[in-house]
């Protein structure tokens, strides 16, 4: 049988935000492919996101086999689904930039009444940048591989014979690219980068044109092992181009850019004006600035003055003012929309009695027209119809000049005025513009022929003239002579200092070439593309078949003047490009003047790398900065993506397909600079020795090469030429001892081509292998680089000493090297030694022929000292070792060699590990804050103190990894965790020591694998250098923790398993908050996990287990997550406590149970309900035989050990039965052991409770002032402000939510008993009218009463309908909080407990009053995460809860307003179900369903996002005013996360999948 292949596919996740931008870090996302395979980018969206309402993803990656065209795009719908994530998968098989963007129908407010339809939006595009596969060899070759060599081809001698001979030596150097300058045609000027055509080849290098390129391209690939990169150049053309005569209109002339007129008649007239300096008696050779100033003296008058050059800034105000009369005077009026202006009726008074300046504003903002450009003279002007409104606002309508009105003699006269001061900033506009002009012809003249730094032009004369023009005007001849000879004059490129890189400088916006702030390109026509291809056709298609043919032969492009080029036809041109060789590398040099811009070319043209230089670093340090910046991660980073050998994760498109494995291997996006090609030297810039000393020709180049990117030099550089090469003016022809010997590896003479051999095969090495690990470091002179694998930890170590001026021939002094756990080989030692006499240099520089490098040779130096101490590598310089000189060594670390690969090896077998592990194993693995750990070791044991961060929050990975998962994100290696584990590995052992000492004691033997599974993992890393522990210890924990996490979710239902991410974070708040303590049971005498309320307050003793807070959270929690075993002893062991027809808020595990909550038992009735409605056979439950901790229907307390404590059992349904009946006929008694052992802040009267039905209305009541018997149940504690036994909240009466439990609760009861499944009718009450009631009599009693009880009519009018007293009313379309309690006013709070109501009880509300008071909430509670427990218009309101406060102040001292405005979020869950259902109800057809999901995601945003930034991985109890954190808040609470897990639950019974149409 044939082994079966593996097929790797790369996903890289994409989410998008809820504003449809991408959540990737930094915004740039670039993608490198690892294979020729196609990489999948998979799209994530929530299911309802804002994105998702009429929503559609829209993609230009074309389909397989299909031509990428940029602007079309496909388009994916976006079906919307509350229960899950949307996941689009779109592979993608070229190179270059992908676009992407989102349209949607914004999601309106939520009202009442229906709002206009949204108009559909649109997102920004945002850009996908792929990297391009190049094969070499017939192998893929990364970037970071590529050593680019740059040639100028018209001093590459004849071809093909000189040719072959240097392309020879460039590969035995071990380059692997050529750079060409533009091989085409060359204009007059000589220059490569003016060129004459071209479509056509430089006739003297090839002169069999195309074929030769052909030849040249296949023996460079096939014989030398050579890829080719050009220049493309697209935004000029040589001046004497000959296609410039055919077609004037690709440049910019006074008729394709009219705004230039005024820049040409001033180029022409400087001009002039430079040829007769000797007529105005002026010198033509300048000595001195004072020869210059007078020159400039007589520019202003001669030239400036005479020129009249304001007359294109300026209005004509005598054109103006009679066209404005003469529309006065037709009546040819126009007012202007926004009137004139002032506070009065449209202005009129205001603009009648301002100033002449004053309206001459108003006729600058509405009525001038021109002002966006120049033009021709007095292009701008005033509208006459705008005029003419100015003067009917002044004088009326015009009556005739015989009139008493204002005659047309003296509207002129006012108009004049007004005109004149139009024209003020406008001359100071002109003002401006001539200073700076002024200013920049004085410079740019002190510059070419006074400065020391300059050319010296010399005389000005014809050829030389003061200025450099401006324009190119082209020859007038029979083909000129069909044009309009003023669009001759066409305008030079150039380039301006810190200019808009996104603007035209030739363009309207711009006045550079008034201005003359353009460094010009004499030699060079600026070409104008326009907006679109209508604007110059021609030039389109021309540049189009230029760039074609260059994509035809050459793999690579370097985009000349790449932020000059107008950034659409840089877009359309690489598409062209791309269209022929879809895999083409593309480089540029931008001078942006700005990262972001450099950001917005990258991403848009998909740029490969952007050209950086060694040589622009002017010193050791700047230097080091920059291979630092391009060098790769540090040493020892954390990997971002799950390492490959982990254990495979099923997903989709695993699997097998014809016999082929498939896996994927899934990414995320990295937070990524702009990739650079790093270049020793570039060919238009000084060499080492004209720019620092020419011996730093071999450390610049060895740093360069250790660098992580693409990396460079330039023809000149090994050879050690003595100055740049003048690409315009030189002619002699290239030499270099590699093109005429054998390269070999090492020293010699004649440059350093046998050491950069060496460097350039490591470079290639390292980058094929992914060696992405850098360490630089810098003293002095000196800097080192040690580059490694991630895995294997193999590297390269290099010491250069830098060569700067002054550094002199010593060592320069450097420290020892200690590699610590490394071993080193010494593979060189060299210095570089350069005659730089100045007899040298003048033989080199007189050589008329050849371009030669200055005498040098290379010396192998004996260099440095190698010692081993243990497992530490000390590396030492001798005393000879010079600037100038290099050390290269061979690394590798012993304890990371593992036969599978030692990431291999801590990132595999956890799954199996954890394979057999339950939720209560998982809760310590996973979780256990410090009071549970100091609990169950007898205080032996408590959580990990981290040196400088502080305590872990868990004792188990979650602890490790909340700390963890932002250290790897942000790769924070200087984290105290890191420093931590470099200084010694005390937290391997407190991991697996904590492990196995549990999986000894009974009932915890299944942590044993888990156990063994770590040691052997940390026994493997504790070998390894410190420096990569963190790394290391990253892997493990990770692995680990998303194994653990995997099995939790595993053993939950398939809802929490296909769910959501935020779905699932809640579901293990499930297994964090549930689990063995021993200080707490559910039993007095038998240990069983119990859910804590919230940790770390209520995480041990007493203070864990509360009735109310179970019942509260059990449906999300249990029920939600399919943990239905849990959820029923919960409902068993307080089942079996029942008293009083209640059950204890404080449950003590049965010992001393406390009975003072008046809702816990309906919260548990409710759970009850919904165990039966939602468990499979959850029915028989109520069958269930439960022993009894005290008498049925007794209310005598006695001790657990008592003979009566469990004597006696009932059936679940037996104890619902008891509840209800002893609520019927009403309930008095004091609480046992009541006083201050019970309770030290409460009262006398506060022990004291009653419960009653008012059969009026079927309502249940109780409590008093003295007693908080609801779940805001703060008690004030404070002597000192006089609250101490008064409650804040005492909720007395009747509560909301319990009304609607208690009618919950009959309702279902009522159903079952009818269906045959619960035996009790009703119950007995001892009202003569009520003597036996049913439950659904009862029911109907309630219902009948309750809106008229509860609700607050919007319109007063409707008073008379309820039981409302007007006078307390406070707001309206509101349910009252409570019925009839002790303060009235109490009543009419505005608190988050009605919703509670609704969700469990939704019959009981009329649905429009519900959705009126849900709105209300809406805008006047919820907060970002939680409800404001009071309204905030409430004298009462108090937002900020600190319970350590002890002030006089009795609102808020020792935490009094605990439910006064702090916002809790337990309520946030019951309002968004509530809110759910009242907005489906009234909502038709897929559209208006889906509106009300994407309503509840968007109220959702706060929760997702503190649930991924707590480092409890959980919810807290609550938030103070907006959700600001309080300190004082449980940082997770069991029905935070519960109840929103009841909002999931809701939100499944729908049937979402068909919300689109």
């Amino acid at each position: 049988m044939a082994p079966k292949t593996m097929v790797s596919h790369e996903v890289y996740l994409l989410p998008l935000k809820d504003d449809g931008s991408p959540d990737v870090p930094g915004g740039y996302i670039y993608l490198a492919p690892q294979s020729s395979a196609p990489i999948i980018v998979r799209f994530e969206i929530e299911g309802t996101s804002s994105i998702c309402r009429h929503g559609s993803l829209w993609v230009n990656i074309p389909e397989e086999g299909a031509e990428f065209r940029r602007e079309k795009f496909r388009e994916f719908k976006l079906e919307p689904d509350f229960n899950r994530t949307i996941e689009i998968s779109i592979p993608i098989h070229g190179a270059g930039a992908f676009a992407f963007y989102t349209t949607y129908a914004p999601l309106p407010d939520l009202e009442e009444t229906a709002v206009k339809t949204i108009k559909p939006t649109q997102t920004p595009t945002y850009y996908i940048d792929v990297a391009p596969r190049l094969t070499l060899e017939g192998k893929q070759t990364p970037l970071a591989a590529l050593s680019i060599f740059s040639l100028i081809s018209k001093f590459m001698g004849k071809y093909p014979t000189d040719w072959d001979k240097h392309l020879r030596g460039i590969s035995e150097r071990g380059y692997n690219m050529i750079h060409f300058t533009p091989l085409q045609q060359r204009g007059a000027s000589n220059s490569p980068y003016s060129i004459y055509d071209q479509l056509a080849w430089d006739p003297e290098n090839f002169p069999n044109g195309e074929s030769d390129v052909k030849k040249l391209v296949d023996s460079m690939e096939k014989k030398y092992s050579l890829l080719g990169l050009t220049d493309v150049v697209w935004n000029h053309t040589a001046d004497n181009s000959k296609w410039l005569q055919e077609h004037p209109e690709v440049g910019y002339n006074v008729s394709t850019a009219p705004w230039l007129r005024s820049a040409l008649e001033l180029d022409t007239e400087l001009l002039e004006f430079s040829k007769n300096l000797s007529k105005l008696g002026l010198p033509t050779n300048l000595n001195s600035e004072d020869d210059l100033l007078k020159i400039m003296d007589s520019l202003k008058k001669e030239v400036i003055a005479k020129l009249k050059l304001w007359q294109y800034y300026v209005i004509d105000v005598e054109r103006d003012a009679d066209a404005a009369v003469e529309s006065w005077s037709k009546g040819d009026i126009s007012f202007p929309a926004e009137g004139f202006g002032g506070s009065d009726f449209g202005g009129l008074e205001t603009i009648k009695n301002s100033t002449p300046a004053q309206q001459s504003e108003f006729l600058n903002r509405s009525g001038l027209r021109g002002k966006d450009r120049l033009g021709e003279r007095y292009y701008r002007s005033v509208d006459p119809s705008i005029g003419a409104a100015l003067l009917t606002a002044i004088y009326g309508r015009f009556q005739g000049d015989a009139s008493n009105s204002a005659d047309r003699g003296a509207a002129r006269s006012h108009i004049v005025k007004v005109l004149d001061e139009l024209n003020l900033p406008m001359y100071k506009e002109y003002d401006s513009d001539v200073a700076e002009l002024l200013e920049q012809v004085f410079n740019r003249t002190k510059y070419t022929r006074l400065d020391a730094h300059g050319p010296k032009l010399g005389e000005i004369n014809l050829k030389n003239p003061l200025i450099e023009s401006y324009f190119t005007r082209l020859p007038k001849n029979p083909i000129t002579a069909k044009h309009n000879q003023e669009d001759l004059a066409l305008v030079n490129n150039g380039w301006i200092w810190a200019a808009n890189a996104l603007v035209d400088n030739a363009g309207p916006q711009s006045r550079a070439y008034l201005r003359r702030e353009v460094i010009v390109w004499g030699d060079c026509v600026k070409l104008r593309y326009g907006k679109s291809k209508e604007d110059s056709p021609f030039l389109w298609e021309y540049m189009a078949k230029y760039t074609r043919l260059m994509a035809k032969y050459f793999a690579g492009f370097r985009i000349d003047n790449c932020h000059s080029t107008p950034i659409h036809v840089a877009e359309y041109l690489l598409d062209e490009a791309r269209r022929v060789r879809p895999n083409l590398f593309v480089v540029a040099e931008l001078f942006t003047g700005s990262e972001e811009m450099d950001y917005v070319f990258v991403k848009r043209l998909g740029l490969s790398s952007l050209i950086r230089e060694a040589m622009q670093a002017w010193s050791t340090g700047e230097l080091s900065r920059l291979v630092h910046r391009h060098g790769g991660r540090p040493i020892g980073s954390f990997e971002v993506d799950e390492v490959s050998g982990a254990d495979t994760k099923a997903s989709p498109t695993n699997g097998e397909t014809n016999g082929t494995s498939q896996r994927e291997i899934i990414r995320r996006i990295k937070q990524t600079p702009v990739h650079a090609l790093f270049m020793d030297c570039t060919h238009d810039n000084e060499v080492p020795a004209q720019k620092r000393d020419a011996r730093d020709t071999l450390p610049n180049a060895a740093l360069v090469s250790m660098c992580s990117s693409s990396t460079g030099s330039v023809m000149g550089y090994d050879e050690i030429y003595p100055e740049l090469v003048d690409l315009v003016h030189e002619t002699r022809l290239y030499s270099s001892p590699s093109s005429s010997k054998q390269v070999v590896v090492g020293g010699g003479e004649g440059g350093i081509g046998g050491i950069k051999k060496l460097l350039n095969q490591i470079h290639t090495l390292m980058g094929k292998d992914g060696y992405d690990e850098t360490h630089i470091h810098h003293e002095d002179q000196y800097v080192t680089v040690h580059r490694v694998h991630p895995e294997s930890r193999k590297g390269y170590f290099l010491i250069a000493h830098t060569a700067y001026p002054g550094y002199g021939n010593g060592n320069g002094g450097f420290a020892p090297v200690h590699l610590g756990g490394t071993k080193a080989r010494h593979l060189g030692s060299w210095m570089l030694e350069v005659d730089v006499s100045e007899e040298a240099k003048k033989a080199v520089m007189e050589d008329k022929k050849t371009l030669r490098g200055l005498p040098s040779k290379v010396v192998d130096l004996p260099g440095v000292r190698m010692e081993t101490k243990g497992d530490e590598t000390i590396i030492t310089v001798r005393d000879k070792f010079p600037p100038g000189s290099i050390a290269l060594f061979e690394t590798w670390i012993p304890s990371a060699e593992h036969s599978s690969g030692l990431d291999t090896f801590v990132t595999s077998g956890a799954k199996a590990a954890f394979s057999k592990l339950d939720l209560v194993d998982l809760n310590f693995v996973l979780y256990r804050c410090d009071a549970e750990e100091l609990d169950s070791s007898e205080g032996k044991d408590s959580v990990y103190e981290i040196p400088g961060h502080g305590k872990l929050v868990y004792a188990g990975f979650q602890g490790w990894w909340s700390v963890l998962k932002n250290i790897i994100k942000d790769n924070n290696l200087a984290h105290p965790l890191c420093q931590h584990l470099r200084e010694g590995q005390w937290a391997l052992d407190y991991i697996v020591g904590r492990l196995e000492r549990i999986s000894k004691k009974s009932g915890y033997e299944r942590l044993s694998k888990p156990a063994t599974w770590l040691k052997e993992r940390f026994d493997a890393i504790r070998k390894i250098p410190s420096f990569l522990l963190p790394r290391y210890f990253g892997l493990v924990i990770r692995t680990a923790y998303m194994a653990a996490w995997e099995r939790g979710l595993e053993m939950m239902g398939e809802n929490v398993q296909k769910g959501q991410w935020f779905l699932k974070s809640l579901a293990m708040v499930s297994v964090q908050q549930s689990g063995f303590v021993k200080s707490s049971s559910l039993y007095p005498k038998k240990a069983v996990p119990c859910l804590a309320a919230g940790l770390p307050h209520f995480a041990v003793e007493w203070a864990r287990c509360w009735g109310r807070d179970v019942f509260i959270s059990a449906r999300g929690l249990y029920l939600g997550t399919g943990r239905y075993a849990e959820c029923r002893e919960h409902i068993l062991a307080f089942a079996s406590v029942m008293k009083h027809g209640m059950v204890p808020n404080l449950l003590s595990s049965g010992d001393n149970p406390r009975y003072n909550a008046r809702d816990a038992i309906w919260f548990m009735l409710q759970t009850i309900q919904d165990y039966v409605n939602i468990v499979p056979n959850g029915i028989d439950i109520l069958k269930e035989k439960i022993a009894r901790r005290f008498l049925p229907y007794d209310d005598t307390y006695f001790e657990v050990d008592d003979p009566r404590a469990y004597s006696k059992t009932s059936t679940l349904e037996d104890i619902i039965q008891e509840a209800l009946q002893r609520h019927a006929t009403g309930m008095k008694f004091r609480e046992a052991n009541a006083g201050p052992n019970l309770d030290m802040q409460m009262s006398s009267g506060g022990f004291d409770q009653a419960i009653s039905v008012d059969w009026s209305t079927g309502i249940i009541f109780g409590g008093n002032q003295d007693n908080c018997g609801t779940w805001m149940d703060k008690m004030g504690e404070s002597d000192k402000a006089g609250s101490k036994g008064v409650p804040g909240t005492p909720r007395d009466g009747a509560a909301i939510e319990i009304t609607g439990l208690h009618y919950s609760t009959m309702l279902w009861l009522a159903k079952l008993h009818k269906e045959g499944k619960y035996k009790y009718a009703g119950v007995s009450t001892s009202e003569k009218d009520h003597k036996v009631i049913t439950f659904a009599d009862w029911a109907a009693l309630v219902k009948k009463n309750f809106e008229r009880c509860y609700y607050v009519p919007l319109d007063s009018k409707d008073d008379k309908n309820y039981d409302i007293n007007p006078k307390i009313v406070n707001r309206r379309g509101m349910y009252k909080d409570l019925y009839k309690s002790g303060k009235e006013y109490e009543d009419y709070q505005l608190r988050p407990n009605f919703p509670i109501a609704m969700t469990v009880a939704p019959s009981l509300f009329e649905p429009r009053h519900a959705r009126n008071a849900l709105l209300l909430a809406d805008k006047v509670l919820r907060g970002p995460t939680g409800m404001a427990t009071l309204d905030p218009a409430d004298l009462n309101y108090r937002p900020y809860y600190n319970n350590s406060e002890d002030s006089h102040d009795f609102a808020t001292s020792k935490g009094r307003n605990y439910h006064q405005g702090p916002e809790w979020l337990w309520p946030t869950g019951f309002f968004l179900r509530a809110l759910l259902h009242f907005d489906l109800q009234r909502r038709e057809g897929p559209e208006g369903k889906t509106e009300a999901f994407q309503q509840i995601t968007r109220r959702l945003a706060g929760c997702k996002e503190a649930i991924v930034e707590s480092p409890w991985a959980g919810l807290t109890e609550l938030t103070q005013k907006n959700g600001e954190y309080c300190a004082d808040s449980s940082p997770t609470q069991a029905w935070s996360a519960g109840c929103l897990i009841d909002l999931y639950h809701d939100a499944a019974q729908y049937d979402v999948s068909q919300l689109s149409e």
